[in-house]
C-alpha cells in the first residue's frame, strides 16, 4: 500500500480579518486580576477563514477561527452567528466559529457593559461579525482548485496540569510533571494547483493560559508568535484550532511577561514547520517497488502521484448531555448579589451565564459538528473536551488525520473522564455536566465519523 498523506482535493479559499479591540475595553478574564481594563495590545488578534468546496458551485463550509476566550452567554454567540449565517444564506452545518481560547483577549460578554470599558464590548462584538462576513466573502472569491494535506506530528509545549496537592485532596491547576500530557500536533498544509502554499492549519491542544491575571494587554497569548513563526515561512495565513485541551496548558504559566507566551510561540511553531517540511508534495505519495540485493536486502520505496479524494460531507448533530444537580439560575443570581468576596463573585457570574446557557432542566442539549474533508475528519463542538476525546477518536478513525476542536460555536464548561468526578479538580467543580457526558459525545462523535468515511 502506498504511504500518502491524508488529503482532500477541491475548491478552497482563505480570508483574513484583524479583530484587535480598542484599548481600555474591558477584559477582566481572571478572578484574581486587579485591572480592569487593557491598556495596550500585545499582539494583534486576528479571525482567519478557510472556504471548502468541491468546486464553484457548490455549497461551502467555512472554518473560522477567532483569537477570542470563551463565551460566557449563549445569546452572545447565537446573535454572532446567526448573524454570520444569514448574511451568507447558510445553514447551521456549514459554519464552523472556532475560538482560539486566549486568556488575554477583551470581554464577549454583553452583560458586562455596566462594567469599566464595558462600553466597547456590543460595538466591538457586532464588528467581529462583519469580519467574519467579509472573511468568508474574501474566501470564497480567492477559491481555486487546491489540495489540502495533513501530517501527524508532535510539539512537547502541552503539560498535563492537575497537580495533587499535597496533604490534601485538591487538584491545583497547573504543572503535573508526573503525569504525561497527549503531544499530538496535527498540521494541514494547503497548496494550490502550482504547489505553492497557499495557507496552514494548526491543531493542537495546550490552554493559552500564559499569560494570567498580571497581564493587562489584549495578546493572543502563544499563538500569535505561532503564526509569526508559520506566515513568515510559508508567507500564507496560518489558522489555529485549539483541541481537546480540557486538562493539558504549558508548564510555567499565569505570567505577566508576553515574551514567554512569545517563546511558546515559537516551539509550536518550529514544530509546525518540521512537520510542514516532512510531508510529501501534493498528490505526492511513496510507492513499494521492489528490492535491491546489497550488503542488506533494501526494500525500494519511490515516488509516485495519486488524486486526493474530493469527498466533501458535513453533519450537525444535537447530543443529550446529562447535567449534575445545580442551583437554579435564580439561586446562582442570588449568591451573587450577597457575596463580596471578588473571586467567589467572579466564579459565581461564570456559573451564572452557564447555567443560562444550559437551561434548567436535568440534561441539555449540546451541537456536534462532524466535517469530512477527503481522507481526514474535522470534529467540533463547544464545550472544554479532555485529551481523552481526541485520543479515542483518532484510534478508532485511523488512518483517517481527525482534527479535534473546542469550543466551537458555543460554551457551556469542561468535560472531564467519568473516572475523574471524584477529583476536587477546577474541572470537575466548574462543568455543568453528570459523569458520562464526555462519554456520550465520544461515542456520537464516532459513529458519525465512522458513516461518513465507510460511505466512500
Amino acid at each position: 500500500m502506498p504511504f500518502k498523506n491524508p488529503s482532500f482535493r477541491g475548491w478552497i479559499g482563505t480570508g483574513r480579518e484583524d479583530i484587535t479591540p480598542p484599548v481600555g475595553i474591558f477584559a477582566r478574564n481572571w478572578g484574581a486580576a486587579k485591572h480592569e481594563v487593557s491598556a495596550g495590545v500585545h499582539l494583534p488578534l486576528t479571525l482567519t477563514c478557510f472556504s471548502f468546496q468541491t468546486d464553484e458551485k457548490d455549497a461551502p463550509l467555512f472554518l473560522i477561527s477567532a483569537d477570542l476566550g470563551w463565551w460566557k452567554s449563549a445569546a452572545d454567540e447565537r446573535q454572532l452567528r446567526e448573524g454570520i449565517l444569514n448574511a451568507l444564506a447558510l445553514e447551521p452545518y456549514q459554519l464552523m466559529f472556532c475560538l482560539t481560547h486566549t486568556h488575554a483577549g477583551p470581554s464577549t460578554f454583553s452583560e458586562d457593559a455596566n462594567k469599566p470599558g464595558g462600553h466597547f464590548i456590543i460595538p466591538y462584538l457586532e464588528s467581529v461579525k462583519q469580519a467574519a462576513i467579509s472573511a468568508c466573502k474574501s474566501a470564497l472569491a480567492n477559491a481555486s482548485l487546491a489540495t489540502l494535506s495533513w501530517n501527524y506530528s508532535k510539539c512537547d509545549l502541552a503539560k498535563n496540569r492537575e497537580l495533587p496537592e499535597e496533604g490534601t485532596d485538591r487538584i491545583l491547576t497547573g504543572f503535573n510533571v508526573l503525569k504525561p500530557a497527549d503531544d499530538t500536533l496535527l498540521v494541514g498544509r494547503l497548496t494550490d494547483a502550482n504547489g505553492t502554499i497557499i495557507g496552514s492549519i494548526v491543531n493542537y491542544a495546550c490552554h493559552p493560559t500564559t499569560l494570567g491575571a498580571a497581564n493587562d494587554l489584549i495578546s493572543p497569548d502563544y499563538v500569535g508568535a505561532l503564526r509569526l513563526v508559520v506566515e513568515g515561512s510559508t508567507n500564507a495565513p496560518c489558522l489555529f484550532l485549539q483541541g481537546a485541551s480540557g486538562e493539558l496548558a504549558p508548564a510555567e504559566q499565569y505570567s505577566g511577561d508576553t515574551t514567554l507566551a512569545d517563546q511558546y510561540g515559537r516551539q509550536l511553531g518550529y514544530a509546525t514547520l518540521a512537520a510542514l517540511e516532512a510531508m510529501q508534495l501534493p498528490q505526492t505519495a511513496l510507492e513499494f517497488t521492489g528490492v535491491v540485493e546489497s550488503g542488506a536486502t533494501l526494500a525500494m520505496w519511490n515516488k509516485t502521484t495519486f488524486l486526493p479524494d474530493a469527498t466533501k460531507q458535513a453533519e450537525m448533530k444535537l447530543v443529550s448531555l446529562p447535567l449534575k444537580d445545580l442551583p437554579t439560575l435564580a439561586e446562582i443570581e442570588a449568591a451573587w448579589e450577597q457575596c463580596t468576596d471578588h473571586v467567589i463573585k467572579e466564579r459565581l457570574w461564570r456559573q451564572r451565564g452557564i447555567r443560562k446557557t444550559i437551561g434548567d432542566g436535568d440534561t441539555s442539549n449540546m451541537p456536534l459538528w462532524v466535517w469530512r474533508l477527503g481522507d481526514a475528519v474535522l470534529v467540533g463542538q463547544p464545550n472544554e473536551a479532555y485529551a481523552a476525546f481526541q485520543q479515542q477518536l483518532r484510534e478508532q478513525l485511523a488512518p483517517a488525520a481527525v482534527a479535534v476542536i473546542n469550543i466551537v460555536n458555543g460554551y457551556a464548561g469542561y468535560l472531564p473522564p467519568a473516572s475523574s468526578y471524584h477529583d476536587q479538580s477546577y474541572a470537575v467543580w466548574q462543568t455543568p455536566f453528570a459523569p458520562g457526558s464526555l462519554e456520550l459525545l465520544t461515542a456520537s462523535a464516532t459513529a458519525i465519523s465512522q458513516r461518513m468515511i465507510l460511505s466512500k
